[in-house]
């Protein structure tokens, strides 16, 4: 349980690097647009910093491999919000993103968050779900992934108008989020399928499912649609949008369809599902538009 927990830290610790230096590398890029996919990627591989950033992500991926191996949906969740504490801290030492006081509001309930959840972990008393009916992923997934390709279209569309007030990257972090909401249940199924020490009938197990196509478009989607947005908008805000938008269809959805129970111990049960809402309530307190600079 407690490497579960090691894990998940660790992989926030990773996606928070590789967001960052991918940040910091769009500022010395030209425009990127989500409508040209390919101008987006051969540029990006033109960076140096920016691929140490993907192999941070990458690294990151592997990591909540394991997550998902050891822990229910809904406690991972919770876990890998608290990684939006380490990003605030980096984006502020390292792109001087000065985060507002709302968002200084939200490490302080993501801090009591990440205790409330590591408290409701309980060895041997939740069985992890390694499954779930390929059918009910698809179900859920293709509705959710055509809702935030659709969301992004049209946050493209306004931020074009002229006389519009200053987008912060509300909608496009809600928007890329979906999308890794669905890579996040498409890496819980494929951790699922990794469990024979025979690597080729892993392989056979896992390319038999719809999970790996699921990865596959949501990494090659979200790579396009996340690097235009984040050199547009501060990393401070859209990536705790996406990161908590993520969490919440993961462990809501996620939960439901991989038939993982809630603990049955009644306190247990309350620092969980508190733990996780305070967590995901900091999409509510995140302003809207970023406050105008003086001339």
């Amino acid at each position: 349980m407690w490497w579960g927990v090691a894990a998940a830290l660790t992989a926030n610790l990773l996606y928070s690097v590789g967001f960052v230096l991918e940040k910091r590398a769009l500022g010395s890029l030209p425009a990127l647009s989500a409508g040209k996919p390919l101008r987006v990627v051969g540029l990006l591989v033109t960076s140096p910093l920016w691929l140490a950033g993907s192999l941070a992500l990458a690294a990151g991926f592997v990591a909540q491999l394991v997550v998902y191996r050891v822990l229910p949906i809904a406690a991972a969740q919770g876990i890998f919000v608290s990684g939006l504490v380490l990003l605030l801290l980096l984006s502020s030492a390292v792109l001087g993103e000065r985060p507002s006081g709302r968002e200084r509001q939200a490490l302080g309930m993501v801090l009591v968050a990440l205790l409330m959840v590591v408290a409701s972990l309980s060895k041997g008393d939740e069985e992890v779900s390694t499954g779930a009916p390929w059918m009910l992923v698809l179900l859920v997934s293709v509705p959710t992934l055509a809702a935030g390709l659709l969301l992004y279209e049209r946050v493209e569309r306004r931020s074009r108008r002229r006389h519009r007030v200053p987008t912060n990257g509300i909608g496009y972090g809600v928007a890329v989020g979906l999308l890794y909401g669905v890579s996040s249940l498409a890496i819980k199924g494929a951790s699922g399928r990794l469990t024979s020490t025979n690597v080729a009938e892993s392989a056979r197990a896992l390319l038999g499912s719809p999970y790996p196509y699921l990865l596959l478009f949501t990494a090659g989607a979200g790579l396009v649609m996340s690097q235009a947005a984040l050199q547009r908008c501060r990393a401070s805000l859209i990536v705790p949008v996406c990161t908590t938008v993520t969490c919440l269809f993961t462990a809501i959805v996620g939960t439901l369809t991989f038939g993982e129970r809630l603990p049955e111990d009644p306190w247990l049960l309350t620092f969980r599902v508190a733990g996780t809402a305070l967590a995901l309530s900091v999409l509510l307190i995140m302003p809207r538009h970023d406050t105008p600079q003086p001339a």
